[in-house]
């Protein structure tokens, strides 16, 4: 699950919405600080917060907030509240929770 070398993409209202930096961080959460630490399913949700007037990530699992990654990245009020990320198997995609059918 949420393998790097799979294909990896974000939905339009993540693109449109999201710095190019905060959605490789997303990625980079995943791979270096989620997997092998936390069991994860193929929908992975981070709630996206205004530290300081930085961007951190809560990651929520099971209702419940699990861990908090903080960012450089100043953050921005028209930023999604949350967002998940979705492995098909074949490929994987960072959306909005409406964006997905969950």
């Amino acid at each position: 699950m949420f393998d790097p070398n799979s294909s990896r993409f974000a939905s339009f209202s993540i693109v449109s919405s999201l710095p190019d930096r905060a959605i490789d961080n997303v990625w980079f959460i995943i791979d270096n600080d989620l997997q092998g630490v936390f069991p994860l399913s193929n929908l992975v949700t981070f709630n996206l917060i205004n530290n300081d007037g930085k961007l951190s990530y809560d990651f929520i699992q099971g209702n419940e907030l699990v861990a908090t990654f903080d960012s450089p990245f100043p953050y921005d009020n028209s930023f999604p509240k949350s967002l998940v990320v979705y492995d098909s198997g074949n490929r994987q995609i960072i959306a909005t929770p409406s964006e997905i059918n969950i």
